[in-house]
């Protein structure tokens, strides 16, 4: 997705371009420099000359990764978009089709599987819309333009890695203009780190083999720290005059500095519940020992969610806020009673 791509670029090293712009080379000796650092890197050439003789310039892209988004959106708009009733239906036939699956998964991860379809069909749409654009032309095409060329060429090297390991063929190997890949959306990187081969057929297929997509999936949660005796969290109603300082600081932080927020609104359940923090029926918080953090997704006077640990690890997965509660929203609304 295109937020999960902005928080991974965001939290690479930035390069400059070692161009000016009158003396840049063009694409193809670009391509071709890269060529030469790669052999020299010990890439095989019958692995590199198709993959260099397939790679095309896209200017859509660049423009693409220039345009900036207006952040007009608030939660409770982004919701119903991102969560529609189209979409819950589709999680819920789909939960109920692969149940057995997403079972035997979830045994072997550890991972609730409401949560690894409501990811599924976030990213993809379940597997329905992975964009189509060569994986390694994307990649090349946004290093050659420069902003953020060593995070990109660091994403070509996975891609061949992944290319040279088998797991799917150059013709195959479609993704998002960012190079985010297959039905989960990974990056090259997050392949390289997460992505399981969950039928044994000794490929990690994410883009047409079911099993090895949510297997991907709950692998990824898992290496993070994901907890399934845990949900992901709940909105919860504020008194009036409530100190919004006891919430996560809002603004655009390294990851490193985002857990240091989280770390000071933390308490536990029974504190929030001394501060006046409600359920959404004004009761009170219910009687466990779980700490949470307060999350307010528009900031003061919006909505407001007690985040558990697991929220943690999907704001691993895309630094979002509304994505990260449009997944714990979906997941909830997968197993609910109609």
């Amino acid at each position: 997705m295109l937020k999960k791509f902005i928080a991974l670029a965001a939290s690479a090293v930035f390069s400059v371009s070692l161009y000016a712009e009158d003396t840049k080379p063009d694409f193809a000796q670009y391509s071709a420099a890269l060529k030469q650092e790669a052999l020299a890197k010990g890439y095989k050439p019958e692995l590199l000359e198709p993959v260099f003789a397939s790679l095309q310039f896209h200017q859509r892209i660049v423009s693409a990764d220039k345009s900036q988004p207006e952040f007009v959106e608030t939660l409770s708009t982004y919701l119903p978009k991102r969560v529609s009733e189209t979409r819950i239906k589709m999680a819920r036939e789909r939960y109920q089709q692969y149940l057995p699956q997403l079972e035997k998964i979830a045994a072997d991860y550890g991972v609730q599987p409401r949560f690894i379809v409501a990811l599924w069909g976030l990213e993809s749409s379940f597997g329905r819309i992975m964009g189509n654009y060569s994986v390694p032309s994307a990649l090349v095409t946004l290093a050659y333009e420069g902003r953020r060329e060593s995070f990109f060429k660091q994403e070509f090297y996975h891609a061949l890695d992944i290319l040279a390991q088998g797991h799917i063929s150059l013709d195959d190997m479609k993704g998002s203009w960012a190079g985010a890949m297959g039905q989960s959306q990974f990056m090259p990187s997050s392949f390289m780190a997460y992505a399981r081969d969950g039928d044994g057929d000794g490929k990690k297929d994410i883009w047409t083999n079911q099993a090895d997509v949510f297997a991907s999936i709950a692998n990824y949660l898992k290496q993070q720290g994901w907890d399934n005796s845990k949900t992901w969290g709940r909105e919860v109603l504020l008194p009036a005059g409530f100190d919004a300082t006891n919430a996560i600081a809002r603004g655009s932080l390294q990851r490193s500095e985002w857990l240091g927020r989280w770390a000071q609104s933390e308490r536990s359940l029974a504190d929030w519940n001394k501060l006046g923090v409600q359920r959404l029926n004004a009761t009170a918080l219910p009687a466990r020992d779980i700490n949470a953090a307060l999350v307010l997704p528009d900031g003061e006077g919006g909505r407001a969610f007690l985040a558990y640990d697991n929220y943690k690890v999907l704001m691993h997965w895309n630094r979002s806020y509304y994505f990260v509660t449009s997944v714990g929203h979906l997941a909830d609304l997968i197993v609910a009673a109609e």
